[in-house]
């Protein structure tokens, strides 16, 4: 708990018992939550936490830097905490979101795309684990 209210104040955000929760609700997981099963969660320890009160919480941890946004579900922005370089693994079979090092792909060509001033970039890949 301390070292999420210490991010916070890091980044400016006050730490009320809400945001505490929602950003712990984040930190703890390693799932890439949508914002409904972040409330979801929340509203375990805080039963009268409205929706919009994460939705917000949510929406300014990205703008504070503190969470990143991806759209790695069909059409469902999802919360990520890690908000170093990484690429995604989505398992087909559960769903699953995993984190990969930056360092394990090697992405090649950017430098053909001269009509584009590329800012960022991730891999995605979609599979499932090798049966053992």
């Amino acid at each position: 708990m301390e070292k999420v209210i210490s991010i916070l104040r890091s980044h400016q955000i006050q730490p009320t018992p809400q945001r505490i929760a929602t950003a712990k609700a984040v930190f703890d997981t390693r799932t890439h939550p949508s914002a409904d099963e972040v409330w979801e969660k929340v509203k375990r320890d805080y039963p009268t936490v409205s929706r919009a009160t994460v939705y917000n919480t949510l929406n300014l941890l990205v703008n504070k830097g503190v969470l990143k946004t991806q759209i790695l579900r069909e059409g469902k922005v999802v919360f990520d905490p890690c908000i170093e370089p990484h690429h995604h693994f989505i398992d087909d079979e559960t769903g699953e979101i995993h984190d990969v090092p930056w360092d394990a792909l090697q992405v090649k060509g950017e430098d053909s795309l001269k009509d584009y001033k590329v800012r960022e970039y991730q891999v995605v890949m979609r599979g499932c684990k090798k049966k053992q």
